[in-house]
């Protein structure tokens, strides 16, 4: 903040607290003490020396207990230096965690000669007793986003792949803009050491509220010529949890797919039937979703086609917060027996398909299903239930600093309350101005702990109002809060001390309801046309 915004925000606040506004002697009291704490942030903030140690070191540097962490030789001007060093650094953070990377990575192992040994062939080979197991093949893909403005995205993606010696690479870079709530186009251009360069168009549109059409086109240069490809895809909603897809693909692999997905709290069903050149085929998919807080999922599919047949079955479960193991078995004509592992983590996803035998044998279907378990009956006994553990630890010691500082929690709380009884008519006078030309109006707001997760739903909700201390912040129909802890804001405290926070608000400008949710340090800026309601859907 500049100082004039400074001085501008001192008066302001000087006005809303000083002592001789207010007659009452409990709310004059208040409003001294309050008084006094801005007098005492402003002198802080409007001298350049203790204001870079205060952006660095926070208020333990401004005592005097907490002076040996500043070198008495720097000035004010160095001390800035290293503030903005560490702001840098704070904005890489922030827009690494913008870019929303996704990558996966897949390594296909080869484990044919545990169960379809040729032991004549090897019989005078050295070291031919043990089993050999390699990698036959590897892919890699990562893909970034990185928003320009409101409606544009640029999205750069790569990937490599190798198979028994034979690999080669592509990248991609794509450029999507959303041009009205109902569609968005995208622009696609790539190219690969194994096909030459790639343009392609991608266009999205919601027909009606319950139906919506996807098209692709693409043009794939190579020695061959130009190759053209259409992928098209209707869908349409046919009940609440059940959508129905139509798709029409031309080109290289020309087909006609449908499908039926229905979705529910319980269970996950996919029917589907394919008519194209070379692969045909029909599917029957189905998942059970058990309602425990590990997310367990079992799963088992049948695919019928002129290529044969495959069975699969599998399960998958939550190990923790942000990481998923599943492990599924899959056995085919002429396929084999294989096994699939993959655990996501994040946003990256790690693949794991194990080649058992070529041919049906009950030993490999055995092992395929039984190893799984023991395997992870194992991890859970020896890593995940003292991770769990010590995670619960770390809650319990949590709850002790929570003990231990609930004095100050409560003088806190006293403070907040107090601040937003002196707002109280301040307040009104702003509601009333911004209600005569449709300004912004705060409807209600809430700052703290919110729980969306099912797999949390014991935790408890540990949220305060904030609609008053927001409203009072709001100047000329616009309300700016800056990467800080909302916390520090007049009228707020922190309900829920070591723990995630966020700021929900529920606002109305020129007549409309619009609703956004930040996190606790991030940047907020309202009112915002991506914040609106959209009544229609």
């Amino acid at each position: 903040a500049a100082s004039e915004e400074l001085k501008a925000a001192y008066r302001r606040l000087c006005m809303l607290y000083h002592p001789d506004k207010h007659r009452d002697p409990e709310l004059k009291s208040q409003a001294e003490r309050l008084f006094n704490l801005v007098h005492q942030a402003y002198e802080v903030l409007s001298d350049p020396q203790t204001r870079a140690i205060y952006d660095i070191y926070g208020k333990r540097g401004l005592e005097m207990e907490g002076w040996e962490v500043v070198e008495r030789r720097r000035t004010p001007a160095e001390i800035r230096e290293e503030f903005e060093r560490l702001q840098r650094e704070r904005e890489e953070r922030r827009l690494q965690q913008r870019t929303n990377p996704k990558g996966t990575i897949s390594v296909g192992i080869d484990a044919t000669d545990l169960f379809d040994r040729y032991e004549e062939e090897y019989e005078d080979v050295s070291g031919s007793g043990f089993p050999q197991i390699e990698i036959n093949k590897m892919h890699i893909s990562q893909s970034i986003e990185a928003p320009l403005t409101a409606t544009d995205t640029a999205i750069l993606s790569g990937s490599l792949s190798t198979q028994n010696g034979n690999g080669g690479g592509s990248i991609n870079f794509a450029l999507r803009r959303v041009t009205s709530a109902k569609g968005w186009g995208e622009l696609e251009f790539g190219a690969g050491d194994l096909q030459g360069p790639l343009f392609g168009l991608k266009l999205f549109r919601n027909l009606t509220p319950r139906c919506f059409v996807t098209t692709n086109c693409a043009l794939q240069f190579s020695s061959r010529g130009i190759r053209p490809g259409l992928t098209t895809v209707l869908a349409r909603n046919l009940d609440k949890n059940t959508v129905g897809y139509l798709q029409w693909r031309w080109g290289i692999q020309s087909a006609m797919n449908t499908s039926i997905v229905r979705d529910t709290k319980t269970s996950h069903l996919t029917v589907a039937l394919q008519l194209g050149i070379p692969h045909s085929f029909a599917l029957i998919s189905y998942q059970h979703k058990f309602q425990d807080d590990d997310q367990t999922r079992v799963k088992g599919s049948l695919k019928a086609g002129f290529f044969g047949t495959v069975v699969e079955y599998g399960a998958e479960r939550k190990i923790s917060r942000h990481s998923v193991l599943g492990a599924a078995v899959s056995i085919g004509v002429p396929q084999g027996v294989s096994l699939k592992v993959k655990l996501n983590r994040a946003s990256q996803t790690y693949f794991f398909p194990i080649h058992l035998t070529d041919q049906l044998l009950p030993s490999a279907v055995f092992y395929a299903t039984v190893g799984p378990l023991v395997v992870y009956f194992a991890m859970h006994r020896l890593i995940i239930k003292p991770y769990l553990r010590a995670q619960k630890e770390s809650i319990r010691e949590l709850e002790k600093q929570r003990e231990n500082t609930a004095t100050d929690i409560l003088q806190k709380k006293q403070e907040a309350e107090a601040a937003v009884r002196l707002m109280q008519e301040s307040v009104r006078r702003i509601i009333e101005a911004e209600e005569s030309r449709m300004g912004l109006i705060i409807v209600n707001a809430w700052y703290g702990k919110f729980v969306n997760d099912k797999s949390r739903k014991s935790e408890k909700v540990k949220v305060i109002d904030v609609t008053v201390p927001l409203q009072c912040l709001v100047k000329d129909s616009k309300l700016i809060l800056t990467e800080a802890s909302k916390a520090g804001l007049p009228g707020f405290y922190d309900p829920c001390v070591g723990e995630e926070k966020s700021l929900k608000v529920l606002y109305q400008f020129r007549g409309v309801l619009h609703q956004v949710m930040a996190l606790d340090s991030e940047a907020l800026r309202i009112p915002k046309q991506s914040h609106r309601i959209d009544t229609d859907g």
